[in-house]
């Protein structure tokens, strides 16, 4: 876990999978309405709840794939299911997740939320 967002980013782009998910428009006017530290709260509930417990429910399908843009997120950085945790990430499954792990997926989730944001208003300027 002491890898840089930047190097993660880089093999997660590597994933067709995990490359194509960006924030949409909504996605972006929640984040604005809300706020970023809501967003963060959103973030640390989420994992909490859905990803920390030793055996989550539906672990694997616990993750929408909209309807927040903390669940695009995680998609997008590998942190949306315990099976995805240990391929991307190399934590191990079974393990009920501490503060450190639970630390290290909201900071990767925010910073990638951060880093769509800037790209997505890049996107929109290049447009106009």
């Amino acid at each position: 876990m002491n890898e840089s967002h930047e190097s993660i980013f880089n093999r997660l782009k590597g994933s067709h999978f995990r490359s194509h998910f960006r924030l949409k428009d909504a996605d972006v006017t929640y984040i604005e309405e809300k706020g970023i530290e809501t967003i963060r709260r959103h973030a640390c509930e989420f994992i909490a709840a859905r990803i920390a417990p030793r055996s989550p429910a539906d672990d694997g399908r616990q993750t929408p794939f909209s309807g927040h843009p903390v669940f695009v997120a995680q998609h997008a950085t590998g942190t949306c299911c315990r099976s995805c945790l240990e391929k991307w990430h190399k934590i191990r499954q079974g393990i009920m997740l501490n503060e450190e792990h639970q630390d290290f997926i909201v900071k990767l989730i925010m910073a990638w939320i951060e880093k769509e944001r800037t790209a997505g208003a890049l996107r929109v300027k290049e447009e106009k």
